[in-house]
């Protein structure tokens, strides 16, 4: 039987006349990565830090590790590991001293901090930047940094609040490697993400929109919600074709996605005639018409999209 490390339930936090969560309930299980995904403002950095200890809630429950988070978050500190955006790196401090301030903050002993800090910066590539100042590395690196300080003490749970932001490809890539990692070590792995092809790669989302959730589960689970087919066109004016195609019968929702735009449609065949219809007329330059696989992206356009017109918003 899968175990729950995080159970959460009926969680709400307000900042004045603001709900930032609203009636969220959600779990994680030992060994998993949860992302949470939604567009700014939709709490998942809020739900982080309430998780973490670190903001109280107004109301519901928080269990981690079967620890109450909300009554005595003090209790939970040596189980979790919390990255915020801004991580707390000291520049003038070399890599390897500042793994070692982070070892002394969680009390980690002598003997078990050399050879942790051993297999975090070989399994982050740092090893042989050990000897150079944080505030002389990338972004991507100091990015793995702040992972390789965060872990020094094996946490249970490691929470992470979009910790790719502005970190070039392969430096992204090479985050993932080692959440990856983590998992196969039994670490459960909470991240929330701007980047909606990194969604793809956690094993269960929670989509959340103005602090609510809207969907919990896997992303094969989520793309099978999607209504109707996607419609992949190929464009050198992709806005102009994404404005046109919106509001046309049959049309869920529209993105323009580099040189393509892809449409969620009701009907592929019928809706797919109607429209090369409408870029013919509309003299608008467009290459192939196909049909293609609906990603989390798709999915995540079209839910957003939807409660923003049931809401007026």
């Amino acid at each position: 039987m899968t175990e729950e490390i995080v159970q959460v339930s009926g969680l709400t936090k307000c900042f004045g006349g603001l709900k930032a969560i609203d009636n969220l309930s959600f779990t994680a299980q030992k060994g998993e990565i949860l992302g949470l995904v939604g567009p700014d403002g939709a709490g998942k950095t809020t739900t982080l830090r309430v998780l973490a200890g670190v903001l109280a809630a107004d109301s519901g429950s928080v269990l981690l590790g079967g620890q109450d988070v909300l009554r005595n978050p003090e209790a939970i500190k040596s189980l979790i590991s919390y990255m915020p955006q801004q991580f707390g790196l000291y520049e003038d401090l070399t890599v390897a001293e500042n793994i070692r301030f982070y070892a002394d903050i969680f009390e980690v002993s002598h003997a078990a901090r050399q050879q942790r800090e051993q297999q975090l910066l070989e399994a982050s590539g740092m090893s042989r930047f050990r000897g150079r100042l944080a505030g002389q590395l990338s972004g991507g690196m100091k990015r793995k940094l702040g992972i390789a300080c965060a872990l020094i003490h094996t946490p249970q749970l490691l929470l992470l609040d979009e910790p790719t932001t502005g970190v070039d490809p392969v430096s992204r890539r090479e985050l993932w490697s080692i959440l990856y990692s983590l998992v196969f070590e039994g670490v459960s792995v909470l991240v929330s993400t701007a980047y909606l092809d990194e969604a793809e790669r956690c094993h269960r989302l929670l989509l959340m929109y103005k602090g609510r959730r809207l969907f919990f589960g896997t992303p094969t689970e989520l793309k099978s919600m999607l209504p109707g087919a996607v419609l992949s066109i190929s464009s050198p004016n992709p806005e102009v074709l994404r404005s046109i195609v919106v509001g046309e019968q049959g049309v869920l929702s529209a993105m323009a996605m580099g040189d393509t735009v892809h449409v969620v449609v009701d009907d592929a065949d019928l809706r797919s005639t109607q429209l090369r219809a409408r870029f013919e007329q509309s003299r608008v330059p467009f290459g192939e018409l196909r049909r293609t696989t609906a990603s989390v992206e798709d999915v995540f356009v079209y839910a957003i999209s939807r409660q923003r017109t049931q809401i007026g918003t």
